[in-house]
């Protein structure tokens, strides 16, 4: 009787849980498959040299159709971790021009983040700050006094990986309006910047010259993207600057 008792117990505590990781589980079994079929190699500029007739007509023909299906593309990729973010921003400024393109992949890596951002926080939040006690604790307090400017700095410095960007802050207390709102915002520089690399991308195909991505990261475009960053750690500097006034 006590055994039927603790296995009733067990379950309803189970089942919450379980439902919690599914999502995760799915994203990841997708991700597996995505790297597994390697989806990534499919979209690379070699690929548009070759296609690009095709895919202008296409863009020329379904003008709405195409930005809907280059947006859920772009979001898809975010939510698989696909490491094509650069190169699908340039095949986008090349297809739809600098300014579309921007738009464009604002809304698609906006919504690929963000639901991955719900997964993570969802799944593996709770479980994760429990495990890491008081250090994180301290950490999740200091980065929510500031969120939005710390958040702001992680999507402007193209130094770290967008996958880490999109995850990290699940586990750091950040709000999903800080979130969306700083993803939104804080890509548009260096998007721009590969979207306008991509814009000019048919003269280069023209003269059969050679471009790469690495390319595009030239040193000065790195020290604007770094110099808007730090712009947006301002209202943190004034904060204790005005802190430490009112100490004294």
């Amino acid at each position: 009787m006590s055994e039927l008792s603790e296995e009733i117990d067990v379950k309803p505590a189970g089942r919450p849980l379980l439902r919690r990781l599914l999502p995760l589980l799915v994203l990841a079994a997708a991700v597996a498959l995505a790297f597994a079929l390697g989806l990534q190699d499919y979209v690379s500029l070699e690929n548009l040299r070759t296609h690009r007739a095709e895919l202008n007509a296409f863009v020329a023909e379904q003008g709405v159709i195409a930005a809907l299906v280059f947006i859920a593309v772009y979001a898809v990729t975010t939510l698989l971790i696909l490491p094509v973010g650069a190169v699908l921003t340039i095949i986008g400024g090349f297809l739809f021009g600098a300014t579309l393109a921007t738009i464009y992949v604002m809304l698609g890596a906006t919504l690929g983040a963000t639901i991955l951002f719900t997964i993570a926080r969802s799944a593996l939040g709770d479980l994760f700050r429990a495990k890491a006690g008081p250090a994180l604790e301290r950490m999740e307090a200091g980065f929510r006094e500031n969120e939005f400017s710390y958040m702001l700095l992680l999507r402007l410095v193209p130094l770290f990986p967008f996958f880490i960007v999109n995850v990290a802050p699940a586990f750091l207390g950040v709000s999903l309006r800080t979130y969306v709102v700083c993803t939104f915002v804080g890509i548009v520089p260096g998007t721009l910047v590969f979207a306008l690399a991509g814009g000019g991308l048919g003269s280069v195909f023209d003269g059969g010259g050679a471009f790469t991505v690495e390319s595009v990261l030239t040193p000065q475009i790195i020290a604007g993207l770094v110099g808007l960053s730090l712009l947006s750690l301002l209202p943190v500097a004034y904060k204790h600057l005005k802190a430490r006034r009112q100490a004294r």
